[in-house]
């Protein structure tokens, strides 16, 4: 299976802002924002997923609070240092926005208005992690590397569960698989060293299907599906 750039990492998303917008950064001239999105489950819950925005795919009034949005864009990481300590930050940068006009509780209701969805297309690059809940339950984490233009890298944590994250605990690093899940936030907290306990959000893309690339024709390729909705 040969995948563009373009191909390998897709996203679409659609949610509510629950914020102001905030100024990011600035490239050649280009100022780019960022603000958060709320993207219901079907739980109930919500997870609050990180944007970064072009000033050009947006005017000053339309990304206002409570705005039901529609962004398509990929899923990407960058490092950041802090305190001499390197950190994975996560964020969804959107490729194309589109403001909902139905604000209305048909809009709510639509399963579009639930849509969670993420493609990847990457390479595993760090031996997957397989654990049990005190529970019982199985996960497996596993560290995507999903390529980008000019010789560029995401690194994207992934969970599976179940089945699922027995069939990735076999994985091997160097792996190259497709993904399709959505994008979860998790909340927990990070404890200093002098004891301070900061509390964070963690970002992650829970498997919902998964497939080798480029195996022997004749294995079976494809993980079963083990869709399970976390609360």
């Amino acid at each position: 299976m040969e995948t563009s750039i373009l191909e390998n990492n897709s996203l679409v998303l659609v949610g509510k802002i629950t914020d102001e917008k905030k100024f990011s950064h600035e490239i050649y001239g280009e100022k780019f924002y960022s603000f958060n999105l709320s993207v219901p489950r079907l739980s109930g819950n919500a997870d609050i997923i990180p944007i970064t925005i072009s000033e050009r795919l947006f005017k000053e009034e339309e990304l206002v609070v409570d705005k039901k949005v529609k962004v398509k864009g990929q899923f990407r990481s960058y490092n950041s240092y802090e305190k001499e300590k390197n950190r994975l930050i996560l964020t969804v940068f959107a490729k194309d926005i589109e403001f909902l006009e139905n604000q209305e509780e048909e809009v709510i209701a639509s399963k579009e208005f639930l849509s969670n969805e993420v493609v990847l297309v990457g390479y595993i690059c760090k031996a997957p992690i397989y654990r049990q809940t005190p529970f019982g339950r199985e996960i497996a984490d596993i560290l995507l590397a999903v390529n980008r233009a000019y010789n560029k890298s995401d690194y994207i944590p992934c969970i599976a569960w179940g089945r699922n994250a027995r069939f990735c605990s076999k994985m091997e690093v160097g792996t190259e698989v497709r993904i399709i899940g959505r994008v979860q936030s998790r909340n927990y907290e990070k404890k200093h060293e002098d004891g301070t306990i900061e509390p964070r959000i963690a970002y992650e893309v829970s498997i919902a299907s998964l497939e080798l690339v480029n195996q022997d024709e004749n294995q079976n390729n494809e993980m079963p599906e083990d869709n399970q909705e976390e609360a």
